[in-house]
C-alpha cells in the first residue's frame, strides 16, 4: 500500500472512531444562543400598549409580522416544535396532558412535564443534539427540558413547581440573572428560558382585558431588563437572542346561545365511548368502544355547526397533526371562541387557545437580535417549524431530520456564506412505547422538505438524503480503492 493509501486509511479510521461525528457536525459559529418564550403572547399584543423595549429590539434586529404556530396551538406541543423543527404529528407530543387510553390515566399539564416517556418518544430536541456535538445547554422552565432523551439530560435545568406564581416580576429578573450566570460562569452555549405569561392572565381575564395589557407591559419591562443584563454580562457581542411564543389567545364566547355541549347532543351517548379527552379548550379526542366508531362518528359529524369532527385518517393533512399513534380514531376542534364541553360544563376561562392555527388570534411573535442578525429587518409571516433550523445554524450544529427549511429564515442573518446550510438526515423511525397502551408501530417519518440546493435556497440534499458523514466515508473508500 502506498503512502497516499496509508493517509486515506488513517483518515477513514478517524471518521469511524467513536465521537468523531461531533466535530464534523459543527458549522463554525461560536456565538451563544438564548431562546426566550413568553407563553400566549399574541402577535398583536404590542399594538394596544406601549412596548418600547420590544420596539427597540425590532429596530436593532429582526421582527416577523407574525409567526404561525403548529396545530394544535397548545403549550407543550408548540414548544416542542420549536426545539425539534417538527410538526406535532412527527414529534409525538400531541397534547399538554399525558393520557393512556388503556389505563384511562389522564395527567394534568404540570405532572406531564416530568413524564419522560411522553417527551422521549423518538425525537431529539436541540439541547441533546447540541450536547452530542460538543456544546453545553440549559433549560429554565422550558417545557420538555427536565427529562432525559435517549438517556441524555440537559446540562443544567430548572423545572417550575405545580404552584408556581407566573406573575412575579421580581422572580422573572432573578431567573434572568441565573441564566446570565449559566452563560458566563457555567459556559453554556444554548439556554431556553420560559415565562408563563401573558398566557395565564389571558386565560383568566381575556385577551382584551386591562389585566392582559398590564401584563404585556411587564413582559416588555422584562425584555428591557434582559437586554441590559446581556450587556452588563459582556455578552452583547457573542449572544444571539430570540424572543417568541407558542401560540396566541382569543376571547371565549362563554355566554353564547350555541355552546358546544356534548351532553346535549341528541344522538350521542357516552356509553359508546371507551376513552375521552374533552374539556380542554377547543380540542377533543374520542376512542369509541369496539364496533361503535361509525355510529359515534355519524352522531357527531353534524351535531353542531361550530364543531368539526373527523375520523383520524380524514383529518386535514395541512394541519400535520393526526398521523401519529397517540391520536385516537376520532378527533375534533371547534371554531374560534368556542370550547368543547363534555359530560358537564367545567370550562370557565375568558381566553383560550388550541384553535386552528390559521385563526389570526392564534398567531404569535418573533423577535431576534444579536451579532448574527441583520438590523431593522421586518420579515413576512412564517411557520414556527422553521425556527429550529435557524437555531442550529446559529449554534453551528448539524440539525436532526426535521420539517423546517433553513431558507425561510436564512435572510435574517448577517452572513450566509460560511458552511453548509444544513444536513438532511435519513428517514426517522419511531419504535417507542406510545400513550395508547400498545407499542407504537414503526413509522416512516419523512421530512416535509422540498429539494434544495446550496445556493442559499435551502439545505443541500446529498444522494438519497444521506448525511455528510456517510457521504464522506463513501468518498474515502472510493479513493482508497483507487490508490491501494
Amino acid at each position: 500500500m502506498g503512502h497516499s493509501a496509508v493517509l486515506l486509511t488513517v483518515a477513514l479510521a478517524s471518521l469511524l472512531a467513536p465521537g468523531a461525528g461531533a466535530p464534523v457536525g459543527r458549522q463554525g459559529s461560536q456565538n451563544k444562543l438564548l431562546l426566550v418564550s413568553f407563553d400566549g403572547f399574541r402577535w398583536n399584543y404590542d399594538q394596544d400598549v406601549q412596548t418600547p423595549n420590544l420596539d427597540a429590539m425590532a429596530r436593532d434586529g429582526v421582527k416577523a409580522r407574525y409567526m404561525t404556530p403548529a396545530f394544535a396551538t397548545m403549550t407543550s406541543p408548540c414548544h416542542f416544535t420549536l426545539v425539534t423543527g417538527k410538526y406535532i404529528e412527527n414529534h409525538g407530543v400531541v397534547h399538554n396532558m399525558f393520557y393512556n387510553t388503556t389505563t384511562k390515566v389522564k395527567l394534568p399539564y404540570h405532572a406531564t412535564l416530568g413524564i419522560e416517556r411522553w417527551w422521549d418518544n423518538g425525537s431529539v430536541p436541540i439541547w441533546i443534539t447540541a450536547q452530542r456535538q460538543g456544546l453545553k445547554t440549559g433549560s429554565f422552565f422550558y417545557p420538555g427540558g427536565n427529562v432525559t432523551y435517549q438517556g441524555v439530560a440537559v446540562t443544567l435545568s430548572r423545572k417550575e413547581g405545580i404552584l408556581h406564581n407566573y406573575k412575579n416580576e421580581k422572580e422573572w429578573r432573578a431567573n434572568i440573572d441565573t441564566v446570565m450566570r449559566w452563560f458566563t460562569e457555567e459556559k453554556l452555549d444554548l439556554v431556553t428560558l420560559y415565562f408563563g405569561e401573558p398566557d395565564s392572565t389571558g386565560h383568566k381575564y381575556g385577551p382584551e382585558s386591562q389585566e392582559r395589557k398590564e401584563m404585556v407591559m411587564q413582559v416588555d419591562r422584562t425584555v428591557g431588563y434582559l437586554r441590559d443584563r446581556i450587556r452588563q454580562s459582556g455578552l452583547d457581542s457573542s449572544l444571539n437572542l430570540i424572543i417568541t411564543s407558542d401560540h396566541g389567545m382569543t376571547t371565549v364566547r362563554k355566554n353564547a346561545s350555541d355552546l358546544v355541549e356534548f351532553h346535549r347532543f341528541p344522538n350521542f351517548t357516552f356509553k359508546d365511548i371507551e376513552f375521552e379527552l374533552l374539556d380542554y379548550g377547543p380540542n377533543g379526542m374520542l376512542l369509541p368502544k369496539e364496533g361503535m366508531l361509525e355510529k359515534v362518528y355519524e352522531a357527531l359529524k353534524d351535531a353542531h355547526p361550530k364543531l368539526h369532527v373527523y375520523r383520524k385518517e380524514t383529518f386535514p393533512k395541512s394541519l400535520h397533526y393526526a398521523n401519529n399513534p397517540r391520536i385516537t380514531p376520532l378527533l375534533m376542534y371547534s371554531d374560534a371562541g368556542y370550547v368543547i364541553h363534555g359530560r358537564v360544563n367545567v370550562q370557565f376561562n375568558n381566553g383560550e387557545h388550541g384553535f386552528d392555527n390559521e385563526v389570526m388570534d392564534m398567531k404569535t411573535i418573533f423577535r431576534a437580535v444579536g451579532p448574527s442578525f441583520k438590523r431593522g429587518l421586518e420579515v413576512e409571516p412564517f411557520e414556527s417549524v422553521h425556527v429550529y433550523e435557524l437555531m442550529c445554524r446559529l449554534l453551528g450544529i448539524v440539525p436532526e431530520a426535521n420539517d423546517g427549511l433553513l431558507s425561510t429564515l436564512l435572510p435574517t442573518l448577517q452572513d450566509t456564506s460560511q458552511g453548509p446550510l444544513s444536513t438532511p438526515l435519513p428517514t426517522l423511525q419511531h419504535t417507542s412505547q406510545g400513550s395508547l397502551g400498545t407499542p407504537l408501530p414503526t413509522l416512516q417519518h419523512t421530512s416535509h422538505r422540498l429539494p434544495r440546493t446550496t445556493d442559499g435556497s435551502g439545505s443541500a440534499l446529498l444522494p438519497s438524503g444521506w448525511p455528510t458523514l456517510v457521504t464522506g466515508l463513501l468518498v474515502a473508500m472510493i479513493l482508497l480503492g483507487k490508490v491501494a
